[in-house]
């Protein structure tokens, strides 16, 4: 009977829970399978205050560290705003459009990398994946201050988007080995709070660095601020590479039971979702792209993208003030405080009441009063008040917006007999990005047409000037 009992144990596939649904449990071990039964057994308080203690420690090794790395991720990509108040432009010989060309150029590199990098996640330890992607970004943004003209500007930012890329995604697939789904949107929101901080260090260290080493050893401040921030970035990097936790399973921080219940709540959450209701491939993604609410959903990321594109010109923007460089540096930092403060808030009054619509539409109506008093007045006081505005309510709607977009899908794409290249959902994404590359492509040369006719408009004004005033 022992032989047989054994036998049976080697061979079990499915675990029971609370009589109807089935937990798939098969390759593990005799005793995490016996680990599994008794927690399927627990009551329901029992799996509350474990579940609660088990997140609580979880948040505090995973989160802090992922949103430094995401600080700097956005930090290395958004930098080039504070050095154009340098001398940046000058020493580069750049003119008319080409800072907003060097600007998107970088997501041309950051979109052709979506897809490889999304192949290489499940292929690699995350935490050595997140390292080397790090260190990498690291240097190549310290290439910035080797460059000489303004090709090379923009060869190094093509390919800061190219190292970029996998970060982010990396970073979610690290946080869903750790997290339920329900969980996870809270986090990931989280996560994308490290954007409005990235800004509020990125005006303090360009203040210090412009301020103080503009001319040592007979290096422009511009280039001491990528050298500065590309070497913290590869130094934080070298540590997130030890530091960040894999899986639950092959983590030392955590007990074995913990290991156990970690491993064993993120299989019930998976199972109750994508394999009782699961589907073909070929179904799921029929049920995909039939979802009407898709198409309005990445209409609605995308103007949502387009309405926080000012942060990129933000220390320009706000040099409009009047007030010299290092002044309107220091002038950023409580506006993205401010801002980092407001979007921690709408995310907890958002999860805590379940909507999210009305906060989006509430936070899009401020930044569109910012954007009105921005333009509409040339009072200092009311402009300062209208930059305020405009990233407290963009910002902040986007970073729910993320979270509501994780949850309003089921994971058709995704189903586990597709693990794991996931050439489904991994196609799919595959061909919206080079959709919005493509788009990204057109609409460049529509504004460079566009730019032409701006050009030629204004040089026939001045020559007509010139002919009615003897004096020029």
């Amino acid at each position: 009977m022992g032989a047989d009992a054994k036998g049976t144990m080697e061979h079990l596939d499915m675990v029971s829970l609370d009589g109807d649904v089935k937990l798939n449990v098969k390759g593990v071990d005799e005793t995490t399978r016996t680990r599994y039964l008794e927690f399927s057994t627990k009551d329901a308080e029992w799996r509350a205050f474990h579940n609660k203690k088990l997140v609580r420690k979880i948040d505090m090794r995973l989160m802090p560290l992922l949103v430094v790395m995401y600080l700097l991720n956005f930090l290395d990509r958004s930098n080039l705003a504070q050095a154009r108040l340098g001398t940046l432009e000058k020493d580069l010989k750049m003119k008319a459009t080409d800072f907003n060309l060097a600007t998107s150029i970088l997501f041309v590199g950051y979109l052709l990398m979506q897809l490889p990098s999304n192949m290489l996640i499940t292929r690699l330890r995350p935490s050595l994946y997140l390292g080397i992607a790090m260190a990498t970004w690291g240097l190549v943004s310290a290439c910035h201050a080797t460059v000489t003209s303004f090709q090379g500007l923009i060869v190094v930012r093509f390919f800061l988007g190219f190292v970029e890329a996998p970060f982010f995604p990396g970073a979610v697939f690290l946080m869903s080995c750790w997290y339920t789904r329900a969980e996870l949107t809270k986090r990931i929101s989280w996560l994308y709070s490290g954007n409005a901080l990235a800004n509020m260090f990125g005006g303090l260290l360009g203040a210090g660095i412009l301020g103080n080493l503009s001319g040592a050893h007979g290096i422009a401040g511009w280039r001491w601020l990528f050298i500065i921030e590309g070497t913290i970035t590869v130094g934080v990097a070298l540590f997130a590479a030890f530091i960040l936790p894999d899986f639950p399973a092959t983590t030392k921080w955590l007990t074995e039971e913990e290991r156990c219940f970690a491993s064993w709540r993120l299989l019930e959450d998976i199972n109750e979702a994508d394999e009782i209701k699961s589907t073909s491939v070929w179904t799921g993604a029929k049920l995909a792209f039939a979802d009407w609410r898709l198409y309005l959903f990445i209409l609605l990321q995308h103007m949502s993208l387009l309405s926080q594109t000012f942060q990129y010109f933000f220390p320009s923007i706000v040099g409009t003030l009047g007030y010299g460089k290092i002044q309107t540096l220091l002038l950023t930092v409580p506006v993205w405080f401010a801002t980092f403060l407001v979007s921690i808030l709408v995310t907890w009054t958002a999860g805590r009441t379940g909507d999210r619509s009305i906060h989006i539409f509430c936070l899009m109506c401020v930044a569109a009063l910012g954007n009105a008093i921005a333009t509409g007045t040339t009072a200092v006081g009311a402009r300062f008040f209208a930059m305020f505005l405009m990233p407290m309510g963009a910002i902040s709607a986007y970073q729910i917006l993320v979270a509501w977009v994780a949850n309003s899908f089921p994971r058709p794409l995704y189903p586990k007999s597709a693990a794991p290249q996931y050439v489904p959902g991994g196609s799919a994404n595959a061909v919206i990005c080079i959709g919005v590359g493509a788009m990204a492509i057109v609409l460049r040369f529509v504004h460079i047409q566009k730019n032409k006719k701006l050009a030629q408009a204004d040089s026939m004004a001045l020559s007509e000037e010139a002919e009615n005033d003897p004096a020029l």
